[in-house]
């Protein structure tokens, strides 16, 4: 069964950086889409970035092109999500969610709490 584990979440002032961590296990990593999405209060979950950790093929939401950086540690199971200039808008809870790249099915991690102060 995978297994994901988020950390890196916090409080921030508005300008800040902060980095997420996804720890994965229980499965090949490579044969895995890793994404990030979030979810703000009253609001439905949406999908940040993602990477492919096989080749390193990447994708961003328009809202964040520029700001927010996704990589991978393949020898760590590991993909981190580096966001700088955030914004109050970029409040929410924060998923990881790893999707097989060849069958029908993905995980869900816990969620980490992002607060960006104005």
């Amino acid at each position: 069964e995978v297994q994901l584990v988020e950390s890196g979440g916090d409080l921030v002032q508005a300008g800040g950086s902060l980095r997420l961590s996804c720890v994965f296990s229980g499965d090949t990593f490579d044969d895995y889409a890793i994404g990030w999405f979030r979810q703000a209060p009253g609001k439905d979950r949406e999908g940040v970035s993602c990477i492919n950790p096989s080749d390193g093929a990447t994708y961003y939401i328009d809202d964040v092109k520029g700001r927010f950086s996704i990589s991978s540690d393949n020898a760590k199971n590991t993909v981190y999500l580096q966001m700088n200039s955030l914004k109050p808008e970029d409040t929410a809870v924060y998923y990881c969610n790893a999707a097989h790249r060849l069958l029908s099915y993905d995980y869900w991690g816990q969620g980490t709490q992002v607060t960006v102060s104005s």
